[in-house]
């Protein structure tokens, strides 16, 4: 029995540290490589140490973790720099967009963007021609596809999503119904409705000069 343990907590230690390898790495090609989804990070990772990609692999919320750690040994500098850009990028665009009742989500709002990181709004509207019809209008070229979200743990629903660049960043626009200004979509890494700003908010970061992991006071009126 006691030897049957041994075995059992040595396997757990190994699935630990396999986990913790392929966040590691994945944390490495997210941020150097500019791969944004966690799940072929993921697997990419894997791959890369050998590893079987039918293993058990980390939780997002552990890359999110090693890539806030990769950040802090190996871009302290630049990324700071990256991320005030992109969040001054943010606010213009939420003024751009305001029309759609846009709020800031994703790596720009809670810290973790760097130089590959796209400004990621949600826009609302019950008429999603209405934002590809604005974006024709301004004679902004776009492209467009759909995104899956998590809607209640159990539901996904696909969305329309709309990208285009100003200067060298990318802004990425989601269009929910106006309901779903009542209810946040599931943040992939923690599973609780996603942290969303306005552009007072984003305001309030930028004047704070508060860098990443914004203390939630700042993000009144999401």
């Amino acid at each position: 029995m006691r030897a049957r343990r041994a075995d059992t907590t040595r396997s757990h230690e190994r699935d630990d540290e396999s986990r913790r390898r392929i966040a590691v790495e994945a944390a490495r090609l997210i941020s150097e490589h500019g791969i944004r989804d966690f799940h072929v990070a993921k697997r990419k990772a894997a791959e890369r140490l050998g590893l079987p990609v039918d293993s058990a692999l980390p939780k997002n919320g552990e890359i999110d973790e090693a890539l806030r750690e990769h950040q802090r040994l190996f871009a302290a500098d630049e990324q700071p720099q990256d991320l005030r850009r992109l969040r001054e990028a943010a606010r213009e665009a939420l003024k751009f967009f305001a029309a759609f009742d846009p709020r800031l989500v994703g790596a720009v709002l809670d810290g973790s963007a760097d130089a590959h990181s796209a400004v990621c709004l949600h826009l609302f509207s019950d008429e999603v021609e209405a934002v590809a019809r604005f974006l024709d209008e301004q004679g902004i070229p776009y492209e467009d596809h759909a995104r899956s979200l998590h809607v209640t743990r159990a539901t996904q629903q696909e969305f329309p999503v709309f990208a285009f660049k100003a200067d060298d960043t990318v802004i990425d626009l989601t269009v929910l119904p106006l309901d779903a200004l009542r209810q946040a979509p599931l943040d992939r890494a923690d599973g609780r409705p996603m942290q969303r700003a306005t552009l007072g908010a984003v305001e309030n970061l930028l004047h704070s000069g508060a860098p990443r992991d914004a203390d939630q006071r700042l993000l009144s009126g999401t």
